[in-house]
């Protein structure tokens, strides 16, 4: 297993390619993110030599005063292998090649080259034909300028993508829902580095809790070992896979040079194994939250659903169902349970039967009765909380006072709140205390569905 420490925790950086007449180029964008925004010692190198912002710009790596953790490549194709050859030579300890015009355009020869060199060598390259690497606050090698990306706050959630315009996109939608990131690589052609040598890491990984993958094709009998080492894998792996009708297949031919498979026999493996498997980068977010808060439960899919609104509670009802969870009748015992405990005011009016409707009249008082009853109740396995803050009698602290009652009862809980800015308190009582929150009932659903999936052996 290579030794992924320098490319994902690197110290010092060598941006090799950077142009004395071009600003934009890409090297020139990750050299000014890294050295202006990013705790790493970076080094501009440029077989020229000469001054970039009155920095010296090295005319080789050798030159490099220092001993650099991580090169990222970003030459013409034609010269990134003798570039790699040297960053090997002098005990470089990985690097990124985010030049393309290899496999992907009919340049296999430069590929393999680099790969039998870098394989001899044990160096561990990501790429060519990639972004590279992100991790918050650390580190990142994305050739696009800071000031347009949208980036996650620090989390637990690995994403690995062959796709580096997938993976940049799933992180605008990954900060959007409030979903950490540990780790951020867009593999590219994945030349050497590939989605297993990375699952075997992060498995490893102590700030890593879920593993997913952006998934093109494998190479002959890959597929197999990638789900293998998956389903032994301790955390949770969530998977979403391209190529799935034959003209996929053949872009994908053309983007990466990956063979994209039988995507139906995948699929079936995937769900034999107990690997989740996302429909579309919607259900993806959905998942990585859900099993990023939640820790895995024995879920079966069947669901209590607390609301104060008939009609969500019937559109999560048909949403569940849709889905492959139940929504089962609830005893008449935890119904009395509840009742007791419901305000004077709302016992009269309130549906007990699942969905448990409060109606708009409910106070927090009501939520976590009804949330209590239901952890106690033995026909569900998992509870759905559709919070309407414009209710009247809902505090800001609703979130967190439903997440202590979920963490005494131990049984999972998720909460659909409308993700605006006025009902912030409200959605941090729940994400702090490890509650995942969605921003519609569809992705609700979606992340008891994750749980299923997922459920421990």
């Amino acid at each position: 297993m290579f030794d992924f420490n320098a490319l994902l925790k690197p110290k010092t950086v060598a941006v090799i390619g950077v142009s004395h007449s071009n600003a934009m180029h890409p090297a020139n964008v990750i050299y000014d993110k890294l050295d202006l925004r990013y705790p790493v010692q970076v080094f501009p190198v440029n077989p020229k030599g000469g001054k970039l912002r009155n920095q010296t710009v090295y005319k080789d790596i050798s030159e490099v005063p220092e001993p650099v953790d991580m090169a990222v490549i970003a030459a013409r194709a034609d010269y990134v292998p003798e570039i790699l050859e040297s960053c090997i030579a002098h005990r470089v300890g990985g690097a990124t090649v985010i030049s393309g015009g290899f496999a992907e355009r009919g340049r296999s020869d430069l590929q393999e080259r680099m790969v039998a060199a870098a394989r001899e060598a044990e160096f561990p390259f990501i790429g060519p034909n990639c972004l590279g690497i992100y991790v918050p606050r650390l580190i990142d090698t994305f050739f696009l300028p800071g000031e347009r990306l949208v980036r996650p706050e620090s989390g637990n959630v690995a994403l690995i993508s062959q796709s580096g315009g997938v993976l940049v996109d799933q992180l605008v939608k990954f900060a959007g829902q409030g979903v950490g990131l540990s780790v951020g690589v867009s593999i590219g052609n994945k030349a050497l580095v590939r989605e297993l040598d990375l699952l075997n890491y992060l498995e490893q990984d102590p700030n890593t809790t879920v593993i997913a993958f952006y998934i093109e094709g494998f190479e002959k009998g890959e597929g197999r070992r990638f789900v293998q080492a998956a389903k032994a894998c301790a955390k949770p792996v969530v998977v979403l896979k391209a190529g799935k009708s034959s003209q996929g297949s053949r872009a994908v031919l053309s983007h990466t040079a990956s063979m994209a498979g039988d995507y139906r026999v995948f699929s079936s493996v995937l769900a034999q194994y107990g690997i989740a498997e996302a429909a579309n980068e919607y259900e993806m977010v959905s998942f990585c939250e859900a099993l990023s808060r939640c820790p895995l439960y024995p879920v079966e899919g069947r669901v209590g659903i607390v609301t104060v609104s008939g009609g969500h509670g019937v559109l999560s009802v048909d949403a569940c169902i849709r889905r492959g969870l139940s929504v089962p009748e609830i005893s008449e015992d935890i119904r009395s349970r509840i009742r007791e405990h419901l305000s004077a005011s709302i016992r009269p009016i309130a549906s007990l039967k699942n969905p448990i409707d409060l109606t708009g009249s409910a106070v927090d008082d009501d939520f976590a009765a009804a949330v209590s009853g239901l952890s106690q109740s033995p026909d569900v396995d998992s509870i759905i909380i559709l919070l309407l803050p414009y209710s009247p009698g809902i505090s800001s602290d609703l979130g967190a006072r439903l997440s202590h009652v979920h963490q005494q009862m131990g049984k999972p809980v998720v909460a659909y709140v409308p993700h605006v800015e006025k009902y912030r308190m409200l959605i941090e009582g729940f994400e702090l205390n490890r509650v995942p929150v969605s921003s519609s009932i569809e992705g609700a659903v979606l992340m008891v569905e994750a749980m299923k999936r997922c459920r421990p052996c």
